[in-house]
């Protein structure tokens, strides 16, 4: 069977990889971008090749790590401990260790408390997280820590997170983030451990298209689909700037959107229900430094003046020797559409980040910086509701053997490595068994 997967990112390869591992599929993928790796990817930097966007992999990614095995890379991985600190009132916080938070002085020691039953409750009683779906993140988080922890610490983080629009984000948000994130302690050295691939993602994307070439696959870059040709309600194959190719299965793994943007002959009300989708879109400074900014890996903010999310520096977990010995510094701004920033020039958005860098630490000095770039991406993660006014779309679409598989099928689970791997495997199973009669959920059952 010759398929087409459409989408050279993490979740594209991950099926493709899973899929030419199959005798019965010759496996085809088309990346519109000159490399592979879409936001898990890496670019040239400061004399080195580093990560695009910030990435890490936690001891608890089985998933990943596995994968990792599998392609032979397991000697690349790197683990260290890792610190988390908290900026708020203009001073730093450490927040790593239990002990720590309940000597955080923001708060009265009822509301430390609080906060830790919070985190104990998410992790260790929440087994079914359906009916969170029906909370708002602001209620159910009042209800267990209080208004005072709620106040201080919860939304400013949350309207950080999610650019003030945060009112109908269902309580399902913080309970995945918070099991996910008090996953990384070992339990020998009860220390915060994460992870990287010496080279980043990248390594990792480049280890599985090899794969996927030795198996007989095809990988184009630089591949820009013009459209999904539909004949009666049927895939037929696809259009690039080569002509047009025939296919007997067609996935598409790209944001929702663009995918509406590929089937002009598809009925409005599917390309509508795509289109209806919102997403969080994300700008990010990035530093190369010449010595260290803080003691972190992630700096979170309180402060709601301040225009980026958090301060990331991911040389404390990653050896500055793998990155020209520079000290990488991310400051990420989670935003919806409609934000200023997207209007910014990227040297407006640079003047404006460092600024408020620089009221944040007086120590910084702009002389410490190798080299900045900006990068944006527009679709990063679908926005899901407590009203849920629209549905994530179903793995088979209305038309037969078009498939869709993107993100926002991948709810409860936060986006990250180990999110995309797990779902893009079970895409792949799911799909053979459909398509050898074994299938055990119907057809257009989203996974």
């Amino acid at each position: 069977m010759k398929v087409a997967v459409i989408g050279g990112g993490l979740l594209g390869l991950s099926i493709a990889y899973e899929l030419s591992k199959r005798a019965d599929y010759q496996v085809n993928l088309f990346e519109g971008a000159n490399q592979l790796g879409g936001v898990a990817g890496s670019m040239p930097f400061a004399e080195a090749e580093v990560d695009r966007f910030y990435h890490c992999i936690l001891n608890s990614d089985r998933d990943v790590l596995q994968l990792i095995d599998e392609v032979g890379l397991s000697d690349k991985m790197r683990f260290t401990e890792t610190k988390q600190g908290f900026y708020h009132a203009g001073k730093l916080y450490p927040m790593t260790s239990p002990l720590e938070l309940l000597k955080f002085p923001p708060l009265k020691l009822i509301d430390r408390l609080r906060l830790a039953y919070t985190i104990v409750h998410c992790r260790l009683f929440i087994k079914n997280w359906t009916p969170l779906e029906r909370l708002s993140v602001e209620k159910w988080l009042v209800r267990l820590g209080g208004r005072r922890t709620y106040e201080n610490i919860w939304k400013p983080l949350l309207n950080a997170k999610f650019d003030g629009e945060f009112g109908e984000v269902p309580a399902t948000y913080i309970w995945s983030r918070l099991v996910r994130v008090t996953s990384t302690r070992d339990k020998k050295t009860a220390k915060e451990l994460s992870g990287h691939i010496i080279g980043g993602y990248q390594t990792l994307v480049d280890a599985m298209a090899r794969a996927i070439t030795v198996r007989g696959g095809r990988i184009l870059t630089g591949a820009i689909v013009n459209e999904i040709v539909l004949e009666s309600n049927e895939v037929r194959g696809l259009k690039t700037a080569e002509g047009f190719e025939e296919f007997d299965l067609v996935i598409a793994t790209t944001p929702s959107q663009i995918i509406s943007k590929l089937l002009p002959n598809a009925s409005l009300e599917y390309r509508q229900s795509l289109e209806d989708i919102p997403y969080l879109g994300i700008v990010c400074l990035l530093l190369a430094l010449n010595r260290s900014l803080i003691p972190y890996y992630t700096l979170n903010i309180t402060d709601t003046r301040i225009p980026f999310t958090a301060v990331i520096e991911t040389t404390t977990m990653i050896d500055p020797q793998y990155v020209a010995d520079n000290h990488l510094v991310y400051l990420p701004k989670y935003l919806m559409a409609t934000n200023p920033l997207t209007g910014m020039s990227d040297e407006e958005v640079k003047e404006k980040f460092l600024s408020e860098l620089q009221a944040m630490f007086p120590q910084f000095e702009r002389n410490w910086i190798i080299d900045a770039r900006v990068m944006r991406e527009r679709f990063v993660e679908p926005l899901h509701s407590i009203h849920q006014i629209w549905q994530a779309p179903a793995l088979q679409t209305p038309y037969q053997n078009l498939y869709l598989a993107n993100t926002t099928q991948i709810w409860p689970e936060l986006t990250n490595g180990q999110s995309v791997t797990t779902y893009g495997r079970k895409v792949a199973q799911q799909l053979a068994e459909r398509l050898s009669g074994k299938a055990s959920t119907p057809a257009h059952a989203p996974l």
